[in-house]
């Protein structure tokens, strides 16, 4: 009689284990979970029966052992389909198969003015735009790599205009206006640091970092073609090794509330800033838009020439009549009128 109550004793214990450990009732709607970072096995097995989607968190533990599973489960958000059987959920848990966070997605034209930027985020519903502007105005409170080596002074129009490197990028929906900045600033150090021998090829031009961005951003507003980069770099270094102005349209259009189709003179010299390189010998205080990496390249490198002066043909290709002489350039303009 004993022989035969341990027999049903053994048998009703077995059949319990053997019920705790099979998959909960199936259904349609997923659960979701979210397992914290540092998070151990029991508390993810607490967590799955807490949720319905397990029977028994000191089985599922059991199990864990006896497959030496768990020690690879990642952190983060999971739709979890009951019903599911201990291997698809430790499958699923191994995996990091998370929930995809929505995201955001904006593309930053080559070219463009930090204002530009933040009426394109804004209009997207992406940024505040009075927010964007007073944080790459000021700078401050950035984390990114490239934070230190951001140009300071009150002639700055905004701090980090030309350092928000055009792109498109995807962000994590909900990102702040901070996250945006830091992120497109992490993009122009990555950019950068991928030229081979940045470091060096800017010692070497005798520039500082901002300098480079400058010209960089003058060249980028200047210049449609890209074999004419390299060229028009040249002509800039060449007119401050004169001390001449640079006398670069683009310079103007940067100060004016909206950008003219065709600059007449009294706008080249009405604007008092020294940004305006038609009244200001040098460089302006900081770049006036976003240089593309080809414009950053061609100012580390400028082809050599006798070139100071370069005027825009009038035949819709937007490349230039370079001369060498203030009486080849008048002749220049006379014939890219033709």
């Amino acid at each position: 009689m004993l022989v035969l109550i341990l027999v049903i004793g053994a048998a009703a214990g077995g059949w319990y284990v053997y019920s705790g450990m099979q998959p909960v009732d199936s259904a349609e709607q997923d659960v979701r979970i979210t397992i914290e970072p540092g998070t151990g096995t029991n508390a993810i097995a607490d967590l799955l029966e807490e949720n319905g989607l397990i029977k028994n968190s000191f089985f599922f533990v059991s199990y864990l052992k006896w497959k030496s599973e768990g020690s690879r489960f990642q952190a983060g958000i999971y739709d979890m389909k009951p019903g599911a059987t201990y291997d698809e959920i430790i499958a699923k848990l191994n995996s990091g198969d998370v929930v995809k966070a929505e995201m955001i997605r904006f593309t930053i034209p080559e070219g463009y003015t930090v204002m530009q930027m933040a009426d394109k985020l804004a209009e997207q519903g992406i940024a505040d735009k009075e927010i964007f502007l007073e944080l790459v105005q000021q700078g401050d409170g950035l984390t990114s790599s490239l934070s230190g080596d951001l140009p300071s002074g009150d002639a700055l129009k905004y701090r980090l205009e030309g350092y928000l490197f055009p792109e498109t990028y995807e962000l994590k929906k909900g990102s702040t206006e901070a996250d945006i900045v830091n992120r497109m600033l992490e993009e122009t150090s990555r950019r950068l640091n991928g030229i081979a021998d940045f470091d060096a090829k800017l010692s070497k031009t005798g520039l500082s970092l901002n300098e480079l961005m400058t010209i960089a951003s003058l060249i980028e507003r200047e210049v449609v073609a890209d074999a004419e980069r390299r060229i028009v770099a040249g002509v800039i270094y060449n007119r401050l090794e004169k001390d001449m102005k640079l006398e670069i349209d683009a310079t103007v259009q940067y100060l004016l509330d909206k950008p003219k189709e065709r600059l007449l003179n009294s706008d080249l010299r009405s604007v008092d800033s020294p940004y305006n390189t038609y009244l200001y010998a040098g460089l302006p205080p900081g770049p006036i838009a976003a240089p593309s990496l080809k414009s950053v390249e061609a100012a580390l490198e400028p082809e050599a020439s006798e070139y100071l002066f370069y005027v825009t043909k009038k035949d819709g290709s937007g490349e230039h009549l370079f001369a060498k002489t203030y009486k080849e350039h008048l002749k220049n303009i006379e014939t890219s009128k033709n």
